[in-house]
């Protein structure tokens, strides 16, 4: 699914989780995404870090039609390259999250209390490796979504 496809998705009330751990280089990339998102689109912005879990319920009160979940996954692509999923794509994926066992846990129990579209928004990382920078090829890519969610919202909003 390519990221004009995720467009079709961005209706109707939005929530965007971001997962990721900011002290582990490129893994952080969802994480920084949302937190330059919240408070900046007319979507809901959870910056979920290692624990989206803990934002469950939180998502589940805001009753949305579609979530977005943003992550960085070595999906075997270049660095910065980014893919966008269904949640059933997720699950017959080979795919190696650092937070996978949460994230299916996460979906299933969404799906489970909601009506709801879920798309995970992966990002291909340089680095995980200990440090609080991203990558140049990761932030070209941050930056290049959030205006990507800038305009979407605006055409929602």
């Amino acid at each position: 699914m390519k990221v004009n496809h995720l467009k079709s998705h961005l209706k109707g009330k939005v929530v965007i989780v971001g997962v990721g751990n900011t002290l582990r280089s490129d893994d952080g990339s969802g994480s920084v995404l949302a937190q330059r998102l919240k408070g900046n689109t007319p979507f809901v912005v959870f910056d979920g870090q290692m624990s989206p879990e803990n934002y469950l319920e939180k998502i589940i009160q805001e009753e949305p039609g579609t979530v977005v979940i943003i992550d960085a996954v070595d999906f075997g692509g270049k660095p910065g390259e980014f893919k966008v999923l269904e949640a059933e794509d997720l699950k017959s994926a080979n795919l190696f999250f650092t937070h996978n066992a949460s994230l299916i846990l996460a979906i299933n129990y969404l799906q489970s209390h909601l009506k709801v579209d879920i798309i995970i928004l992966i990002i291909q990382p340089k680095s995980i490796s200990l440090g609080d920078k991203l990558s140049p090829e990761i932030v070209k890519t941050i930056d290049k979504l959030e205006s990507y969610f800038y305009d979407a919202g605006k055409k929602e909003g």
